[in-house]
């Protein structure tokens, strides 16, 4: 079964992921993700093609997201664009009922110990929880679109970034600091030398 962009792609229903699964294709916006131009600057919207697939309550959610974000040069300090694209993978689970306010037989520390003791053997895919009978998925997609980012986002490899100096961007030509030649540091001490004056000659 197939969802066009018609539908609402963030908040599938269980009941509409079948035996054969469910395939949903469309475009979201950085809005309808939660995302902010701290998390992430969206140029446009972007293209989501997921599977979901229903296994007995645990929901396995597989897929591409693509589309192009805004980065700013760690080296340079200017912002360029960049296509976006990865994997989507994540498993959806039900969230544990809560424990009666006065349990009796029940030890509370145990029964999360057996919840947390299942999550583990689970399928390594990220784990979100869901209630009742519809999933929502922009958290997890917002999610992977904020883990998406490098570390030290580069505009190029070879960018030549900002001038220590004057902060010129050396990517669009060199600097008048580049003509000033250095002074070696053995020339700067043998020059005050001669001016605080040398042994007497006497």
């Amino acid at each position: 079964m197939q969802v066009g962009a018609t539908m609402d792609l963030l908040r599938p229903l269980l009941a509409d992921i079948t035996i054969d699964g469910l395939s949903l294709v469309g475009e979201v916006t950085a809005e309808e993700l939660g995302l902010t131009e701290d998390d992430a600057v969206v140029r446009g919207p972007l293209a989501v093609s997921l599977d979901l697939t229903n296994i007995e309550g645990l929901v396995a959610v597989t897929g591409v997201l693509e589309g192009t974000v805004v980065r700013e040069c760690v080296r340079c300090l200017k912002e360029y664009e960049v296509p976006l694209a990865f994997s989507v993978r994540a498993a959806f689970i039900p969230e544990p009922k809560s424990t009666p306010r006065h349990p009796k037989r029940i030890d509370p520390r145990k029964a999360r110990a057996e919840v947390v003791e299942t999550e583990q053997e689970e399928d390594p895919d990220d784990q979100y929880q869901y209630q009742g009978n519809q999933l929502e998925l922009a958290p997890m997609l917002r999610e992977h679109v904020i883990l998406s980012a490098p570390m030290q986002p580069l505009c190029s490899d070879d960018c030549l970034g900002l001038c220590a100096r004057c902060g010129k961007n050396l990517n669009e030509g060199p600097c008048p600091c580049a003509a000033e030649p250095s002074i070696p540091t053995f020339r700067v001490v043998q020059g005050m030398k001669r001016k605080t004056g040398g042994p007497s000659a006497s």
